[in-house]
């Protein structure tokens, strides 16, 4: 008997901010990426690259995309205990965090190694 074990963080793509209603009903903690369009509402994650920690063109950022870069910070806190405790994390797709989050794990392998679409 084989057994298949994926322990990286599920990303849900959402297709609408009633999808978000339904997934944050299920009770398990989530990070919300993007908001409803026209809600106002604070996004959970940020793509922006002025939120590094690490000196310009570091071996350890140099070609990561910025979305790439906010996962690792995000799974980083996670670790860290610094941010609540989360076991998925709900993607919205206004504002193109879908498409940024899609290339990050298809072009990035730290990224790709500790998150996954589900």
């Amino acid at each position: 008997m084989a057994w298949s074990v994926d322990a990286r963080i599920p990303i849900f793509v959402l297709p609408d901010a009633a999808a978000l209603t339904a997934a944050l009903a299920a009770g398990r903690p989530a990070v919300v990426v993007g908001s409803p369009a026209g809600s106002g509402e604070p996004v959970d994650v940020a793509f922006e690259a002025s939120a590094l920690r690490h000196v310009a063109a570091c071996l350890c950022c140099q070609g990561r995309s910025p979305a790439a870069q906010a996962l690792e910070q995000l799974f980083q806190a996670r670790a860290r205990g610094t941010r609540p405790w989360f076991d998925r994390v709900l993607v919205l797709p206004e504002g193109g965090a879908e498409a940024e989050i899609r290339a990050a794990l298809r072009d990035d392998s730290i990224a790709s190694a500790r998150f996954r679409l589900a």
